[in-house]
């Protein structure tokens, strides 16, 4: 039998604990990675830990709220103490803001809207490149909603704007490492069932659309080491 695909290599996965982030830990670990579980609800986590090692598979939880930018910034060290290195990063958590008119927006909303969705993933990369660089194949992977980010549509302005920023922060990021063995890119999961989307959509009958283990399996194939693009936006079919 031969060793699985992801073997011994190290996962982190944000907006661990439920959805996309969920499933593609699950299956990253199934593929044999050690994942990293990075989530704000520790007691989901717990549920994810539980069901990876039920599995057979590894996990190590990481409780934190991203929308706390100074908690993120000793994340980086953190790891490189306890795993000398990361082979995978997928910046998946985001949250919605709720939907209303650009001028009825608290500013608070706003604040953590742009915290959780931009901020943190530039935060993100800012301490964690140093261990995708001591990889032989860092890989990084970004979750965007591609439609909402260039239409600029209507009560959906913080989030829209959250993705348009990441995905322009992404692509830099592509840029800047393309003479590194780090490659980064981005997956538009399109209509997927997640408890945020039926927030957004109350009425939809989520078993239309795409499921979260659909969007994991595209976001997985661009973690294998054998991946060779970079900067690029690609769609959940």
């Amino acid at each position: 039998m031969t060793d699985p695909v992801l073997k011994d290599r190290i996962a982190l996965i944000t907006g661990a604990s439920r959805g996309i982030g969920r499933a593609t830990a699950k299956l990253l670990a199934a593929d044999g990675a050690h994942v990293l579980l990075l989530g704000r609800n520790q007691k989901r986590l717990e549920t994810v830990d539980d069901e990876i090692t039920a599995s057979g598979g590894k996990a190590t939880l990481i409780p934190l709220d991203l929308a706390d930018g100074a908690a993120i910034d000793p994340l980086g060290p953190s790891l490189y103490e306890r795993f000398g290195r990361l082979d995978i990063f997928v910046g998946n958590a985001a949250i919605l803001g709720g939907l209303r008119p650009l001028n009825h927006i608290p500013s608070e909303t706003w604040e953590k809207v742009l915290a959780v969705n931009l901020t943190a993933n530039w935060r993100l990369i800012r301490t964690l490149d140093p261990l995708l660089r001591l990889s032989d194949a860092g890989r990084v992977v970004f979750v965007t909603s591609s439609r909402v980010a260039a239409q600029g549509r209507p009560y959906w302005a913080p989030y829209s704007v959250s993705k348009a920023g990441l995905e322009t922060l992404a692509k830099t990021y592509a840029n800047e490492a393309a003479d590194s063995t780090v490659k980064v890119n981005i997956v538009d999961p399109r209509a997927t069932a997640t408890s945020m989307r039926a927030v957004a959509y109350p009425g939809e009958d989520q078993s239309t659309i795409n499921s979260p283990e659909q969007a994991a399996e595209t976001i997985v194939k661009l973690c294998l080491p054998s991946v060779t693009e970079t900067g690029q936006i690609v769609p959940v079919a």
